[in-house]
């Protein structure tokens, strides 16, 4: 079989061809593959983490400084201070000329001042940028200013508040500032008027109901200071730091069992709060029941073996049990951590007289009635070192008939308040 092939038709047909087609293509085709080629160029670093998410290595997501603000507000509404303070820390380092964020920051360094003596430092610090980046905003004088209360700068903080006072004169978070400041000192009736403004101003604000409370203590005003110090905790339950101060005034108004249902109360919110398990052994062991006392001291030792007061207090549960060798044990931990309590040296130079070891007992003494050089002639701890001292010269062999130590006469003692303060 041959195939005929008809050779008299060109190889190029003859007919017309439609031009362009094949042109137009390609150009568009070369637009398209240049187009993702930019778009892959220009997102990368996200069709990078796309593809690493698909096979489970992407990593974690960095939130935005809202996001760990807002947590941040959570949390502290929660009652948990800390974990507000690393949020708000997190949204300033973010934006670190925002005054939102860095206000709430600069509030929590406050609130934790108590557990950390650098706190109040870093919030004046904060306090100073934010005048630096926000100089009309009167919450940059509040931070600054409460700092410097807090690190017993009362007398400066005043006019730094002041300043803040010009720029808006009803922002109730300046007048319970003064309120503190004033009263701070010494200037009550100024302390009284700004935190009755404060609490006029912001009557939702826990805080402006704190400072005016604080005010009324030293004045005596105890019943009014409670009630102050129970509508701050009405306004923010989960905040432990006003329960401190809460119960503190239930015991100096004698209402121990208020104290003790309010130090229990913090322990609903914080069961591992040691701050609170040895308040509730200092309030047992002002009533008188020990065993109960000792049992809070030890629990909180156990939570924080490097907790001084809870040794300090131990001791002195020992010391009154006339346990006296767990006593010196206690005290001598109180000091090796660090504390310069009296009751650390005094009571523990007790104990070792009635342990018949007399030269430990009259050094101690000594080195104690040094301590209290200045104190008021009345002052009891003053008086029981020399009636120790004085009963080691009457029964200590290698004493007898030395003459007691005297101590300079007393300069004029600081006001205390008239509520008392304690947290």
């Amino acid at each position: 079989m041959q195939i005929k092939r008809d050779y008299s038709q060109p190889f190029f047909s003859t007919r017309r061809r439609r031009r362009g087609i094949g042109g137009r293509f390609l150009f568009f085709y070369g637009l398209l593959i240049g187009a993702i080629l930019v778009f892959v160029w220009s997102q990368f670093d996200r069709l990078q983490l796309m593809a690493l998410d698909v096979v489970g290595l992407a990593p974690t997501p960095t939130p935005f400084a809202s996001t760990w603000a807002n947590q941040g507000y959570d949390l502290f509404l929660q009652g948990d201070v800390a974990g507000a303070l690393t949020a708000f820390q997190r949204a300033s380092q973010q934006q670190p000329d925002n005054v939102n964020y860095l206000y709430e920051y600069g509030r929590m360094l406050i609130e934790l001042a108590d557990t950390d003596n650098d706190y109040s430092a870093q919030a004046v610090a904060v306090g100073d940028h934010m005048i630096a980046v926000a100089p009309n905003d009167p919450r940059s004088y509040v931070i600054k200013a409460k700092a410097m209360v807090w690190e017993d700068d009362a007398a400066n903080a005043i006019p730094v508040a002041l300043r803040g006072l010009e720029i808006d004169p009803n922002y109730a978070p300046i007048h319970a500032v003064l309120a503190r400041a004033y009263t701070d000192i010494g200037r009550y009736q100024q302390g009284l008027t700004f935190g009755e403004q404060a609490v006029q101003l912001d009557p939702n604000d826990p805080d402006t109901h704190r400072s005016y409370a604080i005010a009324l203590i030293w004045v005596g005003e105890r019943e009014a200071a409670i009630q102050q110090l129970e509508d701050a905790v009405n306004l923010n339950p989960n905040l432990t730091s006003t329960y401190f101060e809460l119960a503190q005034q239930y015991i100096n108004q004698n209402l121990e069992e208020y104290g003790v249902a309010t130090y229990e109360r913090i322990l609903s919110l914080e069961p591992f709060n040691a701050k609170a398990l040895l308040r509730l052994c200092e309030v047992y062991f002002r009533v008188g029941q020990d065993t109960q006392a000792q049992g809070y001291c030890e629990d909180a030792l156990e939570l924080n073996p490097t907790y001084k007061q809870a040794y300090r207090q131990l001791g002195m549960v020992e010391f009154r049990r006339r346990n006296y060798e767990g006593a010196i044990e206690d005290f001598q931990q109180c000091v090796t951590l660090g504390s310069e309590e009296i009751q650390c040296y005094y009571l523990r130079g007790l104990a070792h007289y009635y342990l018949g070891e007399c030269n430990d007992a009259w050094t101690l003494l000594q080195d104690s009635l040094i301590r209290v050089e200045g104190t008021s002639e009345d002052d009891p701890v003053l008086t029981s070192i020399r009636s120790g001292l004085k009963l080691v010269t009457e029964n200590c062999a290698d004493y007898r008939g030395v003459a007691v130590p005297t101590v300079a006469p007393p300069t004029e003692p600081p006001p205390t308040p008239i509520g008392g303060l304690g947290g």
